[in-house]
């Protein structure tokens, strides 16, 4: 009873809107053995609830052909396949279909080709669907009584009360209610896996062809030219405009013009010529 006496406990101090009203729709609304599972006296387990998955691998002799088949059936029992992955040699399919055409595509699907593999499981989920499902009755009658005391509420205080427990319960009605539409949704649509390979020596790991080997080599030789068409033309646009720069420079500075030569005859004669002394005439000193 945790949880009537947390709603009475909330709403105690709300003066027009009682605590022993809340406590008795409360009550109502749940177990009074644990005090968390709802109870609903119109949804009962009167109907079973089925969750179906099958798996299936089959070899035939054109994969292809399996494929447009397999297009056929989906249309003819309203199914359609969630994921599709294409291989060499093979297809792999995961397929939903109506709970009510899950047998009838299920023995469709054997007559593809020679079965390689089977497995199929049927879980009974029936308490817990209807457990989910009283639970977001439950919850959605609950949200209307406080919806109801929100009218009564006559201060701040009481308002903020009852609007923080409805906050929290459409949360709880949010949650419940994925939690049922994905149960809801296993049960409407079974799984079915489904794997179509072809012959044993057409795979991947087969002996390849004359021609299939010829085609590789070709390839290869394609691919080869191509990485050397890429190195010489990289080497033209980038390497000769750096050679020439570099030979130009080369002409400039050391070459025919050489300045740089020059700059340094220029400069070493400065030196020497602060560095040479000063003869003094002999007449002058008389």
């Amino acid at each position: 009873m945790q949880r009537k006496a947390v709603y009475s406990m909330d709403m105690a101090a709300a003066g027009s809107v009682k605590a022993e009203e809340i406590q008795a729709d409360s009550a109502e609304m749940y177990d009074g053995g644990s005090g968390n599972v709802p109870v609903n006296p119109q949804a009962g387990p009167s109907v079973r609830k089925l969750v179906s998955r099958a798996s299936l691998r089959v070899r035939i002799q054109d994969p292809e052909e399996g494929a447009d088949r397999l297009e056929g059936l989906l249309d003819k029992f309203d199914a359609w396949s969630a994921s599709t992955n294409i291989y060499e040699n093979g297809r792999n399919y995961s397929l939903r279909v109506p709970a009510r055409s899950y047998n009838a595509m299920l023995e469709e699907l054997k007559t593809l080709g020679k079965i390689l593999f089977l497995s199929e499981t049927t879980e009974d989920i029936t308490l817990h669907y209807y457990d989910l499902e009283s639970r977001l009755t439950t919850q959605r009658e609950l949200l209307r009584t406080f919806q109801g005391y929100l009218g009564k509420a006559k201060s701040i205080e009481e308002i903020m009360t009852v609007e923080r427990r409805i906050a929290e319960l459409q949360s709880e009605i949010d949650r419940t209610g994925t939690r049922f539409r994905s149960l809801a949704d296993l049960v409407d649509y079974a799984s079915i896996d489904l794997e179509i390979s072809g012959p044993e020596n057409a795979g991947v790991f087969g002996r390849r062809s004359l021609p299939e080997r010829i085609g590789e080599l070709l390839g290869s030789f394609g691919d080869n030219i191509t990485e050397i068409a890429v190195i010489v033309l990289g080497v033209i646009i980038y390497g000769i405009p750096v050679v020439l720069t570099a030979l130009i420079l080369y002409w400039i500075l050391l070459g025919r013009i050489g300045l740089l030569r020059k700059l340094w005859r220029l400069a070493s004669g400065k030196k020497k010529a602060e560095q040479k002394p000063v003869s003094v005439n002999q007449d002058d000193k008389s």
